[in-house]
């Protein structure tokens, strides 16, 4: 069994970000993201803490704005569209999901196409779905292909079966996939007969939001499993896959943590970088 760990996949990535680096310090730029949390969920938390502590490896910005959890609409939009226009903010990153009283919809018109790196935006969310690179791909979602590619997983013919739809992860991961020649099946909670439909894959990759929800009895032998869920359960950070359930069955898979949240959080750097760059080339 091979476990596919994240932090080779970021050293990789980071000593590829390192002229870009080098260039924004020569003009005086320190890249800088704004995360927006409302509430206190233990997992945003979890993760903003994994984003500090990569932006701070390489000296850039990171400023929470955190708002209660019964924050206004009004607040909210308010609070992203002061950002959009704060010239030393390079991205903007909002926790999904909401609380149930705010409109999602609604922010994705308000918040910056150039600021947008991790693609909640209209816009941003079109050019993946048209194959246009020019705007950001969620940060997840790369981070699941950047990982294949850096071990070497050819997708071609490759048939995965990824347990999720969001736009978050899902849904996005399945135009990245297929780019690469997968063959994708898109599954979800309500899937009926899932477990056959995970066992029929090459790769299962899941993104449900549903603790350990996929174990032994959802996998085969020589199969390579995708855990991209972050969950906290009594105090413990678990993904959507029994790790102790398929370990000994499976061909490889990423830990949690240490897997594809790692490897989130540099892409969101990258991003992050990539907005500053642009704006010293304007």
């Amino acid at each position: 069994m091979q476990e596919l760990r994240g932090l080779p996949v970021v050293k990789s990535l980071v000593q590829k970000l390192e002229k870009q680096i080098q260039e924004l310090k020569e003009n005086g730029v320190i890249p800088k993201l704004a995360v927006v949390r409302v509430g206190e969920r233990e997992d945003d938390i979890a993760y903003e803490k994994s984003i500090i502590k990569r932006f701070c490896d390489i000296n850039a910005a990171v400023e929470v704005f955190t708002l209660p959890f019964n924050v206004s609409q009004d607040t909210l939009e308010e609070t992203i569209i002061s950002l959009n226009k704060d010239e030393v903010i390079h991205g903007i990153m909002l926790f999904r999901p909401l609380p149930g009283h705010l409109s999602q919809e609604r922010i994705k018109t308000v918040i910056a196409e150039e600021k947008d790196v991790d693609c909640m935006g209209i816009t941003n969310t079109a050019y993946v779905f048209d194959g246009n690179k020019k705007g950001y791909v969620p940060c997840t979602p790369q981070a699941v292909v950047e990982i294949l590619d850096y071990y070497g997983i050819d997708l071609t013919s490759k048939k995965v079966t990824i347990i999720g739809r969001s736009l978050v992860v899902g849904k996005p991961l399945t135009m990245l996939l297929l780019e690469r020649n997968a063959t994708v099946t898109i599954c979800h909670t309500k899937t009926v007969n899932l477990a056959d439909e995970c066992k029929s894959a090459d790769i299962i990759v899941a993104c449900a939001g549903v603790a350990k929800m996929i174990n032994a009895d959802y996998i085969r032998a020589g199969q390579i499993i995708i855990d991209v869920g972050i969950n906290m359960v009594n105090g413990k950070l678990c993904g959507d896959v029994d790790y102790e359930s398929v370990v000994n069955k499976v061909k490889a898979i990423t830990p949690v943590p240490g897997g594809v949240g790692t490897v989130t959080t540099s892409v969101l750097l990258k991003h992050t970088i990539n907005s500053a760059m642009r704006i010293i080339h304007q």
